[in-house]
């Protein structure tokens, strides 16, 4: 299964690349890297835009459309996978609450059968998502300007399988200053 981490924008309210931002002594990027090798994603692969970086221990590819929005990045994202996998899990640099465990838990779904899931918490469907091969053409093609899957969700819901994740993550992400100020304190602490 190969994991696709999502890091091209500029961040915008947040001032700066969010690709870059640290939080808990690391580099988003490199934490999201991190999340989905620990949970079990091979190759993992890192969609980079606005900050054209190294990152360690992943493929980058880099979206020169990314101020279009998310969809220009799952679109790379998905066409730079190589032929040999045949699902991915993809998640989004700016939720480092989002941890190896629902990694691992997408992961094993798939494993007893899933070809596509999605992390739910209180019933809400989040990141990351799972996507077999068979579909990555329709999120493809459903995804457009900040839209990444959520489309394939809604419109295919009956083959997608939920995964509650409440207990092991949070897909709070960071948007603003204050957000990163709320995530840094339940990472760092006090």
């Amino acid at each position: 299964m190969a994991g696709l981490l999502l890091a091209a924008g500029s961040g915008s309210r947040l001032g700066r690349p969010k690709a870059l931002v640290e939080v808990g002594g690391q580099r988003l990027v490199d934490r999201g890297v991190r999340t989905l090798a620990e949970g079990g994603c091979a190759p993992v692969l890192v969609v980079l835009g606005a900050a054209d970086t190294s990152v360690h221990g992943a493929l980058t590819v880099l979206n020169s459309d990314w101020a279009s929005g998310m969809g220009s990045s799952v679109r790379v994202g998905i066409d730079a996978l190589p032929d040999t996998v045949d699902a991915v899990l993809v998640a989004l640099a700016d939720q480092p609450l989002v941890t190896a465990g629902a990694v691992r838990r997408l992961l094993l779904v798939h494993a007893q059968g899933a070809r596509a899931a999605v992390a739910t918490y209180g019933g809400n469907p989040r990141n990351p998502v799972l996507l077999g091969r068979e579909h990555w053409s329709t999120v493809h093609a459903m995804a457009e300007r900040d839209v990444g899957a959520r489309p394939f969700l809604r419109t295919y819901s009956h083959l997608v399988t939920t995964v509650a994740c409440d207990d092991i993550a949070s897909p709070e992400d960071i948007d603003t200053a204050e957000d990163l100020a709320r995530v840094r304190d339940r990472i760092d602490g006090p």
